[in-house]
């Protein structure tokens, strides 16, 4: 029998073993009804006219999609008063965080992201041969003079969720300004914007402003949550001139799908639906709050469509068993042991039905 040495096998470059893979939200539960409340997907669906465009475009499944998504960048556009040509599409905001890391960061690159950032960012930074650098937060918040301190002149890449997922906490805008300002010029702020829509705080910022006054600054969004095409796979980035153009070189020729195109565009602009999502936030986050409380858990402060609860450290009660125990029940909610949160759960905002199931759920448990 003969032996192949693993050296004789393709293998990946550099670092690439190093990264640990993503691991998304668990789909299934063992319930007779499944809520799942693992995602941060939306309760209310899509957009009838989104799911009426997509149905649309099933009729030319043979024809390639516009390359450049010119519908849907207009859309979003018009919609925010933005420049066309300064909006790239991908196949979720995903996409494009990996094109940006892959088009502006080599090896020997430093990247930051803050110490419960979205853990894209990392696989993003090492698979492109750079190093990730973690900022360390405060009560769960990114902390800028944290993030400042670790700015060196291997740098180039900031990432910033904002809204953070997974904690739901948020930078108002002076302090991102504040970020901003401390960057060398040649250090890009990638500000990720995926839940924008849901903060109803005066001093917040999603990063419109940043990107039409500097060079340096790209934000990213996402049609996943509040528009709810997250199957769709759909995001879209507004950055300077020049940072456009780099994506638009590096990205695949194809890469949203014609059916994406026309539901997204559907999606951004019917903003009677949008008001429909906020609305239902609006109501059940704070009581989901409320009653998380009342039953002795701690929630941190949110201003997303999800909240990150703390559990009891004891055996019985702690962040697994609960886990264990929604399952039976048909409750999936999110492990946050990739996060180096192991006492807690993320829980996204669901229908009235799967709210006050949960809350009856864990009440029983904690008893």
């Amino acid at each position: 029998m003969t032996i192949v040495s693993d050296i004789l096998r393709p293998q990946p470059k550099a670092g690439i073993l190093d990264i640990s893979a993503y691991v998304p939200g668990k789909s299934g539960a063992k319930g007779a009804k499944v809520h799942k409340l693992s995602s941060n997907e939306s309760p209310i669906g899509a957009s009838p006219r989104a799911v009426d465009a997509y149905r649309a475009a099933a009729g030319t499944l043979e024809l390639y999609p516009d390359g450049s998504a010119s519908k849907l960048r207009q859309a979003i556009a018009s919609r925010y008063g933005l420049l066309a040509e300064n909006i790239v599409c991908g196949a979720g905001s995903d996409e494009l965080l990996q094109l940006l890391a892959h088009a502006y960061l080599s090896p020997g690159d430093e990247a930051i992201y803050s110490q419960y950032g979205f853990l894209v960012y990392p696989i993003a930074i090492q698979s492109n041969g750079a190093t990730p650098i973690v900022a360390p937060e405060k009560d769960y918040l990114a902390d800028v003079d944290a993030i400042l301190a670790r700015v060196t002149d291997r740098t180039r890449m900031v990432f910033l969720a904002n809204p953070n997922n997974p904690t739901g906490r948020y930078l108002p805008f002076s302090e991102v300004k504040r970020l901003h300002a401390g960057l060398p010029r040649n250090v890009m702020l990638v500000l990720d914007a995926a839940y924008a829509e849901y903060v109803r705080k005066n001093d917040y910022e999603a990063g419109i402003e940043l990107v039409a006054t500097f060079d340096n600054v790209v934000m990213t969004r996402t049609f996943s949550k509040i528009h709810g095409l997250a199957a769709l796979r759909l995001g879209w980035a507004y950055c300077p001139a020049h940072i456009a153009d780099v994506l638009n070189r590096v990205r695949g020729p194809f890469n949203v799908s014609a059916p994406a195109i026309a539901a997204g565009a559907a999606a951004i602009a019917d903003q009677e639906f949008v008001e429909r999502a906020i609305a239902h936030n609006d109501i059940w986050l704070p009581w989901l709050v409320r009653e998380l409380e009342t039953l002795g858990l701690d929630v941190t402060p949110t201003v997303g469509n999800f909240l990150l609860v703390h559990f009891p450290a004891d055996k019985e009660h702690n962040a697994h068993a609960a886990d264990a125990y929604l399952q039976e029940n048909g409750f999936v909610l999110r492990r946050m042991d990739s996060y180096g949160l192991p006492g807690a759960l993320r829980l996204t905002v669901g229908t009235e039905e799967a709210n006050r199931g949960l809350i009856d759920s864990l009440r029983t448990f904690l008893k």
